[in-house]
């Protein structure tokens, strides 16, 4: 396994997301954290677990990455993380992410949950991405 594509994989989903105008406007500014502030201001976005599996070829190597995206918001009810998770899948279903040496096959949209967590005021949006990597 290398490390080196997952953390490459990070750093553009991270960027795409910070550069989409679209999120940005439902988030109000640019969060999207890796580790959200103590203080973050709701609605905001973490990137989550990442799972890393071999997925090469008999001649080619590769891996399958499937990374977990966190929207939180406190709106009252659900609306608002269905939005955010609209808005993930929009910026990133089949997006072209440029990788620091690895060539991204594809990224894909694999499945999303909403749900009220236990606090009973903050909504949580789970949206998990498939992606496939080989070394470039």
């Amino acid at each position: 396994m290398s490390t080196a594509a997952s953390v490459s994989l990070r750093a553009a989903v991270h960027d795409a997301l910070v550069a989409d105008a679209p999120l940005g406007a439902i988030l109000g500014g640019p969060k999207i954290y890796d580790e959200p502030p103590r203080a973050a201001s709701f609605p905001y976005v973490t990137l989550g677990e990442a799972r890393v599996t071999d997925f090469s070829t008999g001649s080619e190597p590769g891996e399958e990455h499937q990374l977990t995206l966190h929207a939180w918001s406190r709106q009252g009810g659900h609306r608002e993380a269905h939005i955010i998770a609209g808005a993930l899948l929009q910026a990133l279903d089949d997006a072209p992410l440029a990788l620091a040496e690895h060539r991204l096959v594809n990224f894909r949209f694999a499945l999303a949950d909403v749900r009220r967590e236990a606090d009973g005021r903050t909504y949580h949006a789970l949206v998990r991405f498939r992606a496939v990597t080989e070394p470039a």
